[in-house]
């Protein structure tokens, strides 16, 4: 008969635990959190030391009762929830739901493990330890103050813009970023350069190499429009082109390093186009344990929430030992790569990688279903990757000299493939210059033929799931259990939109960020956000007390939800009244927002439920047809203008389109920032709006 409790967070975990421990052990789950604040009120008693009221979690009383039975038939519990911040407070609130606290009888005890193997698992069974307070404290902390922002600013975005919307402290600084970067796209003024490459071959063979232009003899040239082309050319024109200088070189491309929650989220979602969310899933699968043929229910990588990226000595020397039998001893490498601690990293547990390097690849595909194998292979190679040697390449750069001026061409070829025989990052290909023999100084290169190309500048790229994670971790905004929720909740509330990876501020995410810019300067700042993440951790680490960072966070929110009430009185974002008559009622229709954006609806609702699509109007007639470009959305909510004759017109442009024409070359103008750009792909003219 058992006489000890386990109890884990996910029933997924019971049945490899179980196994590994035997008859005298009783294995349950929490299945997560069992209390938490209430929903229908702050839960937080401001005027009593800010002590929260925690309630069991509506569902979980079945639960609760369930444990509480096989607690009164252990003489040993054993609380084996995540090793995070996260998993620590569910331990603790188990103990007080449980009353494992009061039961003198009993013995209590919090283990964790990075890994749910055999191994990892007994060895936390002979080091148990007490409940981390401080880390619940930050848990804690971090609750209270995401639950005083969103539960204090919320009904203001309720009665300004429409119900169900929600702010958050993380959530409203994303939303702040991907808004900014939206701003500075639209701001940004293309500008014209040209780019001069030079065809040549070397005696004897047949292959063209690609020569740059780099410049005169003694300084870098920059060529900024088709008259300094013309001149480069004509200076250019019966040259011969000489190699003026060859320098042979190594370089060595390092390894790169195992995977922490943020870079496994943006590899993936680059490499196999998963989202956030569905990165996290699997790997949550992998690790709680997945069938593997010939090995029963096992966890095949380490705990997936980690910022770290050290690795346990043993893990290290297995993973040497499987490249050098493998690959060879040459393939080993020789020192542990290392990220530099910025400060913001949380050391806890490993870096993810597999519980077993010799578990491949291969030797799981059968067991694992298609998505699932391919980020446990990804997960792999990292890995295995980060524990092998350099690859090398052989370099070699040369000038050529045609007159006055100057070219470059460089070529590299692998001599030792390295950590690349596992794992190629999708940047990691070769030059495309490829040598026939030596070049050396005062050889003649024949000239086929110079190939120039018009360029101009580009804007900021739009932010994807991958670059936004990247940024958040950078700028030091978030942990690494928050990226996904936080980017799921804006996807989710429609303040933004996702197109090919890009994700796209919706018409409601920029009435909402320009509520919480305007109103809630300090929730949306950034540098803000970052320090209260700093002093999160300091809780964690014992040397600030939690209660501090809230009674001087509340005091200044509740002053600026007062005033942005105010403030707020005199804006109306929603029910403007249009030209637009109701054809059902006569009335004049209102401007409401919805999940996608504005749309007209009757304001006799609801005994009239008359709506139409919301048509902004520009003042621009449409360049095909005559008639009036109105402003419009994708199906995902991403704004662009169209004729309002669709789809018997097809006419569409991202940019906003300009009564002007191109004066050299006929095409309508598109209007960017405070200039006039000519919408032909090809024509690149430019005007300033001032000089129209």
């Amino acid at each position: 008969m058992a006489n000890s409790l386990v109890i884990v967070e996910s029933p997924a975990k019971v049945k490899t635990i179980k196994k590994f421990l035997g008859s005298s052990y009783e294995v349950d789950a929490s299945n997560g959190h069992v209390r938490d604040l209430p929903k229908s009120t702050l839960g937080i008693d401001v005027e009593h030391d800010y002590e929260p009221k925690y309630i069991t979690i509506r569902g979980k009383g079945d639960i609760l009762a369930k444990l509480r039975k096989e607690v009164k038939k252990a003489s040993k519990i054993y609380l084996a929830t995540d090793p995070d911040r996260e998993g620590e407070a569910i331990s603790w609130h188990l103990m007080k739901a449980l009353k494992l606290d009061e039961a003198k009888d009993k013995k209590v005890y919090r283990i964790s493990f990075n890994e749910i193997t055999k191994n990892a698992v007994k060895a936390s069974l002979k080091n148990p330890r007490e409940i981390d307070m401080s880390l619940v404290d930050a848990q804690q902390a971090r609750r209270i103050l995401d639950r005083m922002v969103g539960y204090s600013i919320s009904p203001l975005l309720w009665a300004k813009v429409k119900r169900g919307l929600s702010a958050g402290r993380v959530q409203s600084v994303a939303l702040r970023m991907i808004c900014d970067r939206e701003d500075e796209i639209s701001a940004f003024i293309p500008e014209e350069y040209w780019n001069l490459e030079a065809d040549l071959q070397q005696k004897g063979s047949r292959k063209a190499l690609k020569a740059k232009f780099y410049g005169t003899h003694s300084e870098k040239i920059a060529i900024h429009n088709k008259e300094e082309l013309d001149q480069i050319l004509a200076g250019l024109e019966g040259q011969t082109y000489t190699v003026e200088d060859v320098k042979i070189g190594e370089r060595s491309k390092k390894p790169p390093i195992p995977f922490t929650t943020s870079t496994l989220q943006q590899e993936a979602s680059k490499v196999l186009n998963f989202s956030t969310q569905k990165t996290m899933r699997l790997a949550q699968q992998l690790y709680e344990g997945v069938d593997v043929k010939g090995h029963g229910t096992i966890g095949l990588i380490t705990y997936l929430r980690t910022d770290s990226t050290r690795i346990a000595e043993e893990a290290d020397l297995a993973a040497r030992q499987y490249i050098g039998s493998t690959y060879g001893e040459q393939y080993v490498l020789q020192s542990e790569q290392s990220r530099k601690n910025n400060g913001k990293i949380q050391d806890a547990h490993e870096a993810i990688r597999p519980t077993d390097i010799t578990l491949t690849p291969v030797l799981v595909k059968d067991s694992l279903q298609r998505d699932l194998f391919r980020l446990y292979q990804l997960i792999w190679k990292r890995f295995a990757a980060s524990r092998m040697q350099p690859a090398v390449y052989e370099t070699t750069s040369v000038k050529v000299g045609a007159g006055e001026y100057q070219f470059t061409l460089s070529a590299s070829r692998l001599t030792f493939d390295g950590f690349m025989s596992v794992y190629v990052e999708e940047d990691d290909k070769e030059e495309k210059n490829t040598l026939l023999g030596k070049l050396e100084k005062g050889d003649v290169l024949n000239f086929i033929e110079l190939s120039p190309s018009q360029h101009f500048t580009q804007p900021p790229a739009h932010y994807t799931e991958a670059s936004l994670v990247k940024a958040l971790e950078e700028m030091g905004i978030g942990r690494p259990s928050t990226y996904a929720p936080t980017i799921t909740t804006i996807l989710a509330r429609r303040y933004v939109t996702k197109e090919n990876k890009n994700l796209y501020v919706t018409e409601l995410g920029e009435a909402v960020n320009g509520i919480m810019k305007q109103c809630f300067t300090s929730i949306v700042d950034t540098s803000f956000t970052a320090n209260m993440e700093f002093l999160l951790d300091k809780v964690a680490d014992g040397t600030v007390k939690w209660k501090t960072i809230v009674e001087n966070f509340y005091p200044d929110l509740d002053q600026a939800v007062k005033t942005a009430e105010k403030t707020l009185e005199s804006i109306k974002i929603a029910d403007e009244v249009s030209d637009v008559v109701c054809d059902l009622c006569g009335r004049n229709m209102v401007i409401k927002y919805g999940p996608h954006g504005k749309f007209l609806a009757c304001p006799g609702f609801p005994e009239c439920k008359n709506t139409k699509p919301y048509l902004e109007k520009i003042g621009v007639p449409c360049p095909k047809c005559g008639k009036e470009v109105v402003i419009k959305k994708t199906k995902k909510g991403r704004r662009y203008y169209g004729c309002e004759d669709n789809p018997e017109c097809d006419f569409m442009s991202w940019q906003k389109p300009s009564t002007e024409k191109c004066p050299k070359c006929g095409s309508y103008m598109v209007e960017k920032g405070n200039k006039l750009l000519c919408s032909g792909e090809q024509c690149g003219y430019s005007m300033n709006l001032k000089s129209k």
